[in-house]
C-alpha cells in the first residue's frame, strides 16, 4: 500500500481523499494557492505546500509545481481528484516519469477517451452503441450548420474537450445555430483552450445514465452498477441517485455490460465512468441507450455508488494504484437500498443562479446525513474556483424515503451571508414528479418557476419572522399588535422588516424556522432560505411593504458579453437582461421582478468588479 500521498486538488474532493487516506494510515500532503492558505484541506492534511497565486492557471493547473511539491515532501503518489489536472494525459505521464505513482487512469486511456469525437469512433469499433451525430474535422460554421440541418433539430453542440456542463448548447432551429455555435466556441476556448465542437442529435426526453467502472493492473474490470444524473440545469448535474429509477434487471445487464466493454477497449485501470444518454419516452430500453462519453477519473457523484454498494471507491483507487487486485469480484457486488446526492452551491437561484461569493459567517448543515465538504464556518467562498459548498448524501431503503430525507436535509441548511441553492434543492427533492421517478434532463427547466423561490418572502416566511420577533427569546422588545374579535382567538401581528422591506404579519404558535444572530444581524432560516429580519415600522396601510427594487449587481469580477435590453424597456420576471462572463462561464442575468428597466449601467465588452450596479428594475406603476 502507498505510504504517502499528495492530493493535487482542493475543496471537498481533497478533504474526501484525505479522510480515506487517514483511515488507511497513509500520510497526506496538500497543495494550496494564495486563496486557499487557510482552507479546510490544508488544515486536514499532514503537510501542505504553497504552489502559487489564486487563479488555478497559476497554481492548481501547474503540473511541474505539483510534482516538485511531491518530491520535496517525499510523497510516493499523486491523486488528482476530479477537475484541474485529473484528465490531463501529459500530467499523468509526467508524474510517472518523475518516479511517482499516478492514482488515476493510464495516460493512454485518458487520451483515447479525452476527445468526444475520437472516443465515439473508438466505441463504434468496440461495438458500443453511440448517439447519432457529426464528429468530423470540418469546423466551418456553415458546414456545421448544414450537418445540424441534416441531423434534424433539436441538436446539441458540444465542445470535444468539454466537461462539467461547459461548452454545450442546445439549438432548436437552424436560424439560431450560428449564434449558439459562436457562444459555445467562446466558452470552450476559454475553459479548455480548444474551440473544436461536435454535434449530436438532442433526445427529446433524455435520461442521463452512467455506470461506475473499475479496472486493475491485472486485466480485470468490473462495474459497480449505474447512477441516474438526469436532474440537471444548464447541463450541470444537480441531484444524482443510485440506482436509476425504472431500471430493470435486463436493461441494467445490457448497459453495465456495454460499460465494461468500453473500459476494456482502452485497457482501463482505476475509477472511471461511462456516460450514456437514454431516450426515456417509453421507459428505459436497452436499444434506446447510447454512449456519450467516458470520464477517466473519480466522479463528483461517486458517494451514491459507495452508499448502495458499501464500498469506498477512494480506497479502491489507492489499492489498485499500489498494484493490488480489485477488492471485489463482480459477483461479490450488489445494490442495497437507494442513495441520492445534492450539490449545495454558493449561488442565488432568484438571480438566475449567479454564483455568490464572500465569507461564511454562518454554516450549519444537517448532522444525520453524509456531508462531503471543503469549507468551514468562518471561511470564505472565493471567485476563483467552483462555488460548491458541500454535497448532501442520503441513503434509505426506498427511493421515496431517500427523496424525503434529502428534501429535509436541504431544508435544514443554514448559510449566511453567502446565498445557496438549498431551498431549490429541497423543492426539487420534494416535487411530486421527482418522487414518482418521472425525471429527465428537462425536468428542472420545465418546473423552474415552481422550484425557484421568489425574491419576495412567502407567507410562511412572514409568519415565521413575526413569530420569532414576538417571542421573548429573541431578547428584544418588538412592538406587536393584538387584534380582538368576538368569539375568535386573539390575533397577534407585528411589523417586521424582511430583507429590507416592511410587512405587517401575524404570528403563529407552530411557525417554523430558526433565527440566529450572525455578525450582529438576526437571520431567519426556513426551508433552506435565509432572510435578514428585524423590527419594522407600522405605516397604517394595513399591508406589507414592497420587495426589492430589482437592483442587478455583479456577483463577482467579470466581463459583460452582451446587453439584451434598453433603458425604459418593460421586462418580466426571469427575462434575460445581460450576459456576464465570470469563472470561465457565461451567466445570463435576469429580471427578479416584472417591471421597467429604470437604470442600465452595463456596457457590452467592459470588465466589471464585484458588487457593481449593472441595471435596476423598478415595478411598473
Amino acid at each position: 500500500m502507498i505510504k504517502s500521498l499528495l492530493i493535487a486538488n482542493r475543496g471537498e474532493i481533497a478533504c474526501r481523499i484525505i479522510k480515506t487516506a487517514r483511515r488507511l494510515g497513509v500520510r497526506t500532503v496538500a497543495v494550496y494557492s494564495d486563496a486557499d492558505a487557510t482552507a479546510l484541506h490544508v488544515r486536514m492534511a499532514d503537510e501542505a505546500v504553497h504552489i502559487g497565486p489564486s487563479p488555478a492557471r497559476e497554481s492548481y493547473l501547474l503540473g511541474d509545481r505539483i510534482i516538485a511539491a511531491a518530491r520535496a515532501t517525499g510523497a510516493e503518489a499523486i491523486h488528482p481528484g476530479y477537475g484541474f489536472l485529473s484528465e490531463n494525459a501529459d500530467f499523468a505521464d509526467a508524474v510517472v516519469a518523475a518516479g511517482l505513482v499516478w492514482v488515476g487512469a493510464p495516460a493512454s486511456s485518458i487520451r483515447a477517451m479525452g476527445l468526444k469525437d475520437s472516443a465515439k469512433a473508438l466505441m463504434i469499433a468496440a461495438g458500443v452503441p453511440v448517439t447519432p451525430g457529426y464528429m468530423g474535422e470540418n469546423q466551418d460554421p456553415d458546414h456545421l450548420r448544414g450537418e445540424a440541418d441534416a441531423i434534424g433539430y433539436p441538436v446539441l453542440i458540444k465542445a470535444v474537450a468539454g466537461g462539467g456542463g461547459k461548452g454545450m448548447r442546445k439549438v432548436d432551429a437552424s436560424a439560431d445555430f450560428l449564434d449558439m455555435l459562436a457562444s459555445c466556441q467562446r466558452e470552450a476556448a476559454s475553459s479548455f483552450g480548444d474551440a473544436h465542437v461536435l454535434i449530436e442529435k438532442y433526445i427529446l426526453s433524455p435520461r442521463h445514465i452512467e455506470v461506475q467502472v473499475f479496472g486493475d493492473t491485472h486485466g480485470d474490470v468490473v462495474h459497480l452498477f449505474e447512477r441516474d444524473c438526469s436532474l440537471q440545469r444548464r447541463h450541470q448535474k444537480v441531484i444524482e441517485e443510485a440506482p436509476a429509477p425504472g431500471m430493470t434487471p435486463e436493461v441494467r445487464e445490457a448497459v453495465c455490460s456495454a460499460a465494461v466493454k468500453a473500459a476494456k477497449a482502452v485497457d482501463y485501470v482505476g475509477a472511471g465512468t461511462i456516460e450514456f444518454i437514454a431516450d426515456g419516452t417509453e421507459g428505459l430500453r436497452a436499444d434506446r441507450i447510447w454512449f456519450m462519453e467516458m470520464n477517466t477519473r473519480l466522479q463528483v457523484e461517486h458517494p451514491v455508488t459507495e452508499a448502495v454498494t458499501g464500498q469506498d471507491l477512494v480506497e479502491w483507487q489507492l489499492r489498485v494504484a499500489s498494484g493490488e487486485p480489485l477488492p471485489r469480484r463482480q459477483d461479490e457486488l450488489a445494490i442495497d437500498g437507494w442513495a441520492m446526492e445534492a450539490r449545495l452551491y454558493a449561488e442565488n437561484p432568484t438571480a438566475g443562479f449567479l454564483p455568490s461569493t464572500g465569507p461564511l459567517d454562518r454554516l450549519r448543515l444537517p448532522d444525520d446525513v453524509r456531508i462531503d465538504i471543503g469549507v468551514y464556518q468562518g471561511g470564505e467562498v472565493t471567485p476563483f474556483y467552483d462555488p460548491m459548498i458541500a454535497k448532501l448524501i442520503v441513503h434509505a431503503p426506498t427511493r421515496e424515503a431517500a427523496a424525503a430525507r434529502l428534501a429535509a436535509a436541504a431544508g435544514e441548511v443554514e448559510v449566511w451571508p453567502v446565498r445557496t441553492n438549498a431551498a431549490f434543492l429541497a423543492r426539487a427533492a420534494a416535487d411530486g414528479d421527482f418522487v414518482a421517478g418521472r425525471v429527465d434532463t428537462g425536468f428542472i427547466e420545465r418546473g423552474l418557476d415552481a422550484l425557484v423561490p421568489t425574491a419576495e418572502p412567502s407567507d410562511a416566511v412572514k409568519t415565521a419572522a413575526a413569530s420569532a420577533l414576538i417571542k421573548p427569546a429573541t431578547g428584544a422588545a418588538w412592538t406587536d399588535l393584538t387584534g380582538f374579535r368576538t368569539n375568535a382567538p386573539t390575533q397577534r401581528q407585528v411589523s417586521v422588516s424582511i430583507a429590507g422591506s416592511v410587512y405587517l404579519a401575524a404570528s403563529a404558535p407552530d411557525a417554523g424556522g430558526h433565527v440566529a444572530s450572525v455578525a450582529g444581524r438576526d437571520i431567519l432560516f426556513l426551508d433552506g432560505e435565509a432572510w435578514p429580519i428585524g423590527p419594522g415600522r407600522v405605516d397604517g396601510s394595513g399591508g406589507g411593504g414592497a420587495a426589492s427594487d430589482g437592483a442587478i449587481l455583479s456577483p463577482m469580477p467579470g466581463k459583460v458579453i452582451s446587453v439584451d435590453v434598453e433603458k425604459g424597456q418593460s421586462v418580466v420576471r426571469g427575462q434575460k437582461l445581460l450576459t456576464l462572463e465570470a469563472m470561465k462561464m457565461e451567466h445570463g442575468m435576469v429580471a427578479p421582478i416584472d417591471g421597467v428597466v429604470a437604470a442600465l449601467v452595463a456596457i457590452a465588452g467592459t470588465q466589471v468588479a464585484e458588487g457593481v450596479l449593472l441595471a435596476r428594475i423598478e415595478k411598473a406603476d
